[in-house]
């Protein structure tokens, strides 16, 4: 398992770093030439979300990403040092056709009425479960994370 970390400080201009390294890192781990556009715009939602989220909660920290080749998948794991409402059970979730299990907007992920973003927020996590499949968020005392993945070359087919 080959896995290729990221840390950014929180600048919009870095997203689209972001971005193009995980197509990247998507095409060489062998996620489907088709997929790749789908990869760079959740990723660059994904951090988009946590570059919001550090620069209206005034957090210095950088933002992280870590980019993980496994046999079958490839999955992005995007993290942000937003404290949640505690706990790291999964803030919003859903499950979809094929059991996978993926973001929904249906509630906010973290639940501060103080929070001007709060609506971006549920927008940019509707635009990331609309463009992957299996999608899952946790928030928790030390930030969130959103963990995307997406079949490979090699992951069999199943009916």
């Amino acid at each position: 398992m080959a896995t290729v970390e990221l840390r950014f400080s929180a600048q919009p201009e870095h997203v689209r770093t972001a971005r193009l390294v995980a197509a990247a890192v998507a095409r060489r781990a062998g996620v489907d030439e088709a997929v790749l556009d789908e990869v760079r715009l959740a990723v660059g939602e994904a951090c988009s979300r946590a570059v919001g989220l550090h620069r209206s909660h005034g957090i210095t920290e950088p933002v992280s990403v870590a980019l993980t080749e496994e046999e079958k998948a490839f999955s992005i794991e995007v993290g942000d040092s937003v404290p949640g409402p505690g706990g790291d059970s999964a803030a919003s979730a859903a499950r979809n056709g094929s059991g996978a299990s993926s973001a929904s907007g249906a509630g906010p992920v973290r639940p501060d009425p103080e929070t001007d973003g709060e609506g971006e927020d549920e927008m940019g996590l509707a635009v990331i479960s609309g463009l992957v499949d299996d999608v899952e968020v946790r928030s928790g005392a030390g930030g969130g994370v959103i963990r995307m993945s997406w079949p490979t070359a090699g992951a069999a087919v199943r009916p």
